[in-house]
């Protein structure tokens, strides 16, 4: 088990399966010395952990699970970037671009793509600082409420 592994086990956290593509794409792709991953739902075990918009009322996915969802997204990231490189070769995560299905009130898209961002500090440590865009829409794929998509730079 690498550090970047070892950290998220201390946290609790193990990798996923990297989530299966729900169309024509990749979930990585290493492009010279970085690692694009497709955007990634928050998959759990093969299925959505929620659906839904973000906000605050009945029948809204409130921020605080949002958050938790995110997270979930980022370690799927994490997973689809270990499936292309070796994750101790990560230098820097430069830039993560979160979007969430967002009711027409919902005006906390930043505090909610802080569980990825939260996250990608916690498995790489200082590398983990990063660039970042949280960015409301009126829906996302197969309805889930929180969508990431990161790139890395690697070593070698």
């Amino acid at each position: 088990m690498g550090a970047v592994e070892s950290r998220l086990a201390e946290a609790g956290l193990t990798l996923p399966k990297v989530a299966t593509p729900v169309a024509a794409y990749v979930p990585a792709l290493r492009e010279g010395d970085l690692v694009f991953t497709s955007g990634q739902l928050p998959m759990v075990d093969g299925a959505l952990a929620a659906t839904g918009k973000v906000g605050d009322g009945e029948g809204l996915v409130d921020a605080k699970t949002a958050k938790g969802l995110a997270q979930t997204c980022a370690l799927n990231a994490i997973a689809a970037i270990g499936s292309v490189v070796d994750l101790d070769t990560v230098t820097r995560v430069v830039k993560v671009v979160g979007f969430v299905a967002s009711d027409p009130a919902f005006t906390g898209q930043p505090g909610v793509i802080n569980g990825a961002s939260e996250l990608f500090a916690l498995a790489f440590g200082e590398a983990g600082a990063h660039a970042r865009s949280a960015v409301g829409v009126a829906t996302l794929p197969l309805d889930a409420p929180v969508e990431v998509e990161v790139i890395v730079s690697v070593a070698g």
